[in-house]
């Protein structure tokens, strides 16, 4: 049997994936709410898909339990999907990194996720119905040299989303983890190099991607998706 879902509810939002995957969604019948730290980035996008928009630091307790609250009668009615988008990041070398900043970074990418799956089920475990999608990365399966903070924060969301797959799935909640092993094409920086035009992931296709997992019948569930182009090296 395949789930169907009414309402989502995207943390972290921003251009690129974010902004694909709220357009994908709302075109799927969706109604749609986005939370970032900065809402005002947001405005052409909520516009475009009728989004309802709420400000929220996804590392603060507070702040997620108030971004529920709010996007409940926004949505009408508890969100039945979720996506998590947010990522810090610190970059540099072990011996120079801040761990003030390097803890911020770990706040954002892992605790912020416990915090946002842990409010996402507790409204979805009554209705034994829901969607709980992880966005993790290269960093997820193997760590970079200067990029240590990114890599725990991202090893710590995989190990969440296998633990909570584990959890809720005997419960009716599809958990997924998305390794995006590559860059995500942004037409907002620099662009790809004119000799490898499929350098980059099409946020559009990556939207696709996790469209395909919603609509998955409940017999075969994946628990985790890479995507990356078919030129990058494994």
């Amino acid at each position: 049997m395949r789930p169907t879902y009414h309402r989502a509810l995207i943390v972290g939002a921003g251009s690129g994936l974010s902004a694909a995957l709220a357009r994908q969604l709302a075109a799927d019948g969706l109604r749609v709410g986005l939370a970032a730290r900065d809402v005002g980035k947001l405005d052409a996008l909520a516009r475009e898909t009728g989004a309802a928009v709420h400000a929220c630091d996804a590392s603060r307790p507070d702040d997620v339990e108030a971004l529920f609250a709010a996007i409940e009668p926004a949505l009408g009615g508890p969100p039945d999907v979720v996506v998590y988008n947010a990522s810090g990041r610190v970059r540099g070398a072990i011996a120079e990194l801040d761990p003030a900043a390097v803890a911020q970074a770990l706040a954002v990418s892992a605790f912020g996720g416990f915090l946002v799956a842990q409010a996402a089920a507790r409204r979805m475990l009554p209705a034994r119905h829901g969607a709980i999608l992880l966005t993790g990365a290269s960093a997820s399966v193997k760590g970079f040299a200067g990029s240590s903070a990114f890599a725990m924060g991202k090893f710590a969301l995989r190990g969440l989303a296998q633990s909570l797959s584990r959890e809720l799935q005997p419960q009716g909640i599809h958990v997924a983890h998305f390794v995006i092993d590559g860059a995500i094409r942004n037409p907002a920086r620099a662009p790809e190099a004119l000799d490898a035009p499929d350098s980059h992931l099409d946020p559009e296709a990556i939207a696709r991607s996790y469209r395909d997992v919603l609509r998955q019948d409940r017999s075969a569930w994946t628990q985790e998706l890479e995507l990356r182009p078919w030129v990058e090296r494994f």
